[in-house]
């Protein structure tokens, strides 16, 4: 028996750790990755079995970052969304 989290666990963590930190919903950084709000809602909760590398460059790229920082065992500290939200419902309307 395999104890702990799985790599597509720890990804999500580390994607809604990420994400929070910039203050956006899942929808808003679903549209800047270029993913729905639902398919990256399955990525960020671990409901995903598996994704291509090719996911995981784009989730890394919204993020100003190459695949294996946001793999890392290390926090990135230096993210910047590549590209800005756009008005947000839940965020009043608001950019952010």
């Amino acid at each position: 028996m395999i104890v702990g989290m799985t790599t597509l666990n720890k990804l999500g963590q580390r994607l809604k750790e990420l994400r929070t930190e910039h203050n956006l919903t899942q929808e808003e950084f679903g549209v800047i990755a270029g993913f729905s709000q639902k398919h990256y809602q399955q990525i960020e909760s671990g409901n995903k079995k598996q994704i291509w590398l090719e996911t995981v460059e784009r989730l890394a790229a919204a993020y100003n970052l190459e695949a294996w920082e946001l793999l890392s065992p290390t926090y990135p500290t230096k993210t910047k969304l590549a590209k800005k939200p756009k008005t947000s419902k839940i965020h009043n309307g608001k950019k952010i």
